[in-house]
């Protein structure tokens, strides 16, 4: 299974969803990186995916976007291979 990293934010319900699709598909550890508590991280978040959203979710070192990219993702039958990379 591809490691995922998400950046998320206490609160956020987008994180949730993504969360819960992507444990749906199997992921159950997402490795979590709280903008809202290191800032420093926001800033990174930011200066990698140009985007100051979250969630935004990576597999593996692909930048996928936020949940509704990785929704699509999934309703086109393109999550599941990503994932077992």
């Amino acid at each position: 299974m591809a490691e995922v990293t998400i950046y998320t934010a206490q609160g956020c319900g987008f994180c949730r969803s993504a969360e819960n699709l992507l444990r749906n598909r199997g992921v159950a550890n997402p490795k979590r990186i709280y903008v809202d508590r290191e800032p420093a991280e926001l800033d990174r978040m930011i200066a990698t995916t140009g985007r100051r959203t979250v969630p935004q979710i990576f597999i593996g070192t692909h930048h996928v976007g936020g949940f509704d990219d990785l929704s699509a993702l999934d309703r086109a039958g393109r999550l599941d291979p990503m994932l077992q990379r």
